[in-house]
């Protein structure tokens, strides 16, 4: 139950905090003036103004005397540590009775996980037998070294199918995060790689020492490391004493490795706060657990505190009504019922659609009416389970030339120039990075993987890499190419140089390669322009090459979907994508049995909850209209044995015969027929559909 506090009254027109209301006072009020802060859960329903609660619980601290060096606030992404400092700052600024002209309030250990356990990490390195020069290997980089270790140990040269790198790389990341045994973790998630588990521990322990042996951490190690140093009962009481308050973001999405951090960081859970939604955890095939945030009452020495926001902001009633009813359903929660004064008759709209092609045709007349009647389409999305699930949708938007934008397109540090550029980089920080110093290397003309190899060796065995480089013979054919890079390495190396003056070598050097390489070179020099433009945010080659890894731009100039010629565009995006996010009008594709839940998430009970959240997540994004699609047959190609065929799918397991009262149910023959002849569908109709479908899927 939550704990509302008897605050003293003030008038709102001096009172910073009269806007909260009084669940979310609650939170920011808690313990403020004890001796202890106790630790305290926030479950945060969907549009319940989760990040305001956290920026003035922030400010109400630092106004009480809390020192702002001596808080630690860890997000999931650096724009939202980024906005939540600045929201802390504007408040204490009408708490203090700041002036606008102030320095504004700065919050030195605000970051993501990740970023803030590099910090961490170089900081210790000595103590932790890690060197402080490393470098950070992003994912693409721990692919790669993965595969030249799996090639290496000789697992590429089986009889048999052995996991790509990619998968290794999931397989290993999996077992860090989650502290399972790799066993269980094969079982679980991988059953068709169990008959490698032999041959999967002796490539994660090669993995392990090249990585060592090349001073790189992988994304995983930040949080390894950190988790494991803070597991030592003297060093653990070090850092954790660093800081009088730990307050987490988005709590539901942390794995065990982070809850650890936080339980050898503050044993008792003294100053610990926690922010998160149990119904919102949606990212187990990422590590995350929603175990963190159910089990965290219980987690430390001192009781904890549970305040529930459970007043929503974004929707109206009847959006939430529905919701709820999907919801209420889960089999462990945090109790909540989420609520609003926004009162509407629009119920969400349950559509029966005869298939795929009819969905795609139907969603975009709904979209277009909503257009007509004033919602623009930057504010209407169309949510979907996969990526593919999106493909006869976006044929049929191009077709009718309306432009969208979908997300999940290729990210910044996945395209290939920009790999390029932060290879050199890389490769200047620390010479010990093979995988960097080998994708840079083979820029240049002339220049091949053994060439490449024997200079890597070479270097190896030099205390001065420079020396090494200079020393090298390169072959005749990569001419005065070579040279230029000796050049740049050099400069690149020089005790002197003066960030960001770094990236400036390294683009002039880069660019005349870029244009040889790429045809399209015009769109890809803005996004090294782009880069440069970033570093110069940071202080040092170090820092930005730790904070660019950990948090890289959304995209790249390439965006998914046609060429926008329109600045009003539809939303396409994954369920995943989409959290976080509103829009006026939201359309769910495909709400059946197979697609939501996916059929490859219902081996277990967990899974099968997790997807009941996430169609819980895909609702609770819509403000004002909410149209759930079901569409009634596939068109399923090639399968075995049966080749292509047309299948019948039955609504989603999640709305149940017994929520239908929440929505407003359609059937829908011919997506051309004018919206005032569609009719109910009636219920004989509907459990014909229902049973039909039912012996179809069997």
């Amino acid at each position: 139950m939550s704990e509302v506090l008897d605050l003293p009254a003030a008038p709102a027109a001096t009172d910073p905090f009269a806007g909260l209301n009084e669940n979310q006072r609650a939170a920011v009020e808690h313990d403020i003036g004890a001796a202890v802060s106790r630790p305290l859960l926030v479950i945060a329903g969907a549009g319940s103004g989760k990040t305001n609660t956290l920026a003035h619980r922030v400010a109400r601290l630092i106004a009480s005397g809390a020192d702002p060096q001596r808080l630690l606030l860890l997000t999931f992404s650096r724009r939202a540590a980024q906005e939540m400092t600045h929201r802390a700052g504007s408040v204490l600024q009408k708490v203090m009775k700041l002036s606008p002209s102030a320095a504004p309030t700065s919050l030195p250990w605000a970051g993501t996980f990740h970023a803030i356990g590099a910090r961490l990490l170089r900081e210790y390195a000595g103590r932790i037998g890690l060197d402080e020069s490393f470098t950070i290997h992003d994912r693409a980089d721990s692919e790669d070294l993965m595969g030249l270790v799996r090639h290496e140990i000789g697992l590429t040269q089986t009889q048999k199918r052995f996991p790509l790198k990619g998968t290794c790389l999931s397989i290993y990341s999996r077992v860090v995060n989650s502290r399972e045994p790799l066993e269980d973790v094969l079982k679980s998630s991988f059953p068709w790689c169990c008959e490698w588990e032999e041959q999967l521990k002796k490539l994660f322990g090669a993995y392990v020492d090249a990585k060592q042996e090349q001073n790189v951490l992988d994304y995983d190690d930040l949080l390894l490391f950190w988790a494991e140093m803070v597991a030592d009962e003297e060093l653990g009481r070090e850092v954790g004493g660093l800081f009088d308050h730990i307050l987490v973001d988005e709590y539901q999405d942390t794995n065990r490795l982070q809850a650890a951090i936080l339980r050898g960081m503050k044993p008792n859970g003294d100053g610990v706060m926690v922010v998160g939604d149990d119904a919102q955890s949606i990212y187990s095939f990422r590590g995350a657990t929603v175990r963190n945030i159910l089990d965290f009452p219980k987690e430390f020495g001192l009781p904890a505190q549970v305040v529930t926001l459970d007043r929503n902001y974004r929707s109206t009633q009847p959006i939430l009504d529905a919701s709820n009813a999907v919801i209420e359903a889960a089999l462990e929660r945090h109790a909540k019922t989420l609520w609003t004064d926004k009162i509407s008759t629009t119920k969400p709209q349950l559509a029966l659609i005869p298939d795929e092609a009819e969905q795609a045709r139907w969603v975009c007349n709904r979209v277009l009416e909503h257009r007509e009647a004033g919602v623009a389409l930057i504010d209407q999305a169309v949510l979907f389970r996969a990526a593919s699930h999106s493909a006869a949708l976006e044929l049929e938007l191009m077709r009718r030339n309306i432009p969208f934008v979908k997300f999940g397109g290729l990210k910044f540090l996945e395209a290939a120039h920009i790999k390029d550029v932060l290879a050199v980089l890389r490769f200047a920080q620390n010479p010990s990075g093979r995988m960097a110093g080998f994708r840079v290397l083979q820029l240049i003309p002339g220049i091949g993987p053994a060439t490449a190899t024997r200079l890597l060796d070479a270097m190896g065995t030099s205390s001065a890499p420079v020396e090494a480089v200079e020393a090298f013979d390169a072959p005749a054919k990569a001419g005065g190419e070579w040279q230029a890079f000796v050049d740049l390495y050099r400069s690149l190396r020089a005790p002197g140089l003066r960030w960001p003056a770094d990236i400036d070598l390294v683009r002039a050097w880069y660019l005349p390669h870029l244009e040889r390489m790429y045809d399209d070179a015009t769109v890809r020099v803005a996004d090294v322009e782009q880069l440069s433009q970033l570093a110069g945010g940071y202080g040092s080659r170090e820092t930005f090459l730790a904070e660019i890894t950990l948090d890289p731009p959304e995209a790249t100039s390439d965006r998914a979907g046609p060429p926008l010629l329109d600045e009003d565009y539809l939303i396409l995006s994954t369920i995943h994508s989409s959290k976080g996010q509103e829009w006026k009008s939201v359309h769910v594709l495909n709400a059946v049995d197979g697609c939501i839940p996916s059929d490859m998430a219902t081996g277990n009970q967990a899974d099968i909850e997790e997807e009941r959240r996430l169609l819980y997540v895909a609702m609770t994004r819509a403000k004002e209209h909410l149209h759930i699609v079901v569409p009634n047959k596939f068109f399923i190609k090639q399968q075995a044995q049966m080749g292509d065929r047309h299948v019948y799918a039955q609504r989603t397991r999640f709305i149940t015969p017994a929520m239908l009262k929440h929505f407003e149910e359609t059937v829908w023959f011919n997506a051309d027929t004018p919206k005032d002849k569609q009719k109910p569908m009636p219920e004989s109709v509907r459990m014909l559909v229902r049973d039909r479908a039912r012996s179809a899927w069997k």
